[in-house]
């Protein structure tokens, strides 16, 4: 499954409960270290999950911070690595899409 094809359902989650996509971006950015030129090349290369989250410059070390349920499965007890910040970016984006504020869902 590549990046870019959820991505657009990551911003009409957003937009439906009156976030935006600017909103998305910046959660994107800030747990994968991407500046927004290159977020976009990656949603242009159609890169697949494994590749966008190997590719990223960084991976925020407050991940770790991101807790909870979200797909039936509480996130941090999730054992693969890729699955793991697959659904840390879903929590992330549940965070944003049900209104709670940027200082929170961002962890410091």
């Amino acid at each position: 499954m590549t990046f870019a094809s959820v991505y657009p359902h990551y911003v009409t989650k957003a937009e439906r409960k009156g976030r935006t996509k600017a909103e998305v971006d910046e959660i994107i950015c800030w747990l994968t270290g991407y500046d927004l030129s290159g977020l976009q090349n990656q949603i242009d290369s159609k890169k697949n999950f494994e590749e966008f989250f190997a590719e990223s410059p960084f991976y925020h070390p407050n991940s770790e911070l991101i807790t909870g349920v979200i797909c039936g499965y509480r996130v941090e007890e999730i054992e693969d690595p890729l699955m793991k910040k697959i659904r840390q970016l879903d929590k992330l984006i549940d965070e944003l899409a049900k209104g709670k504020k940027m200082e929170k869902i961002l962890r410091g």
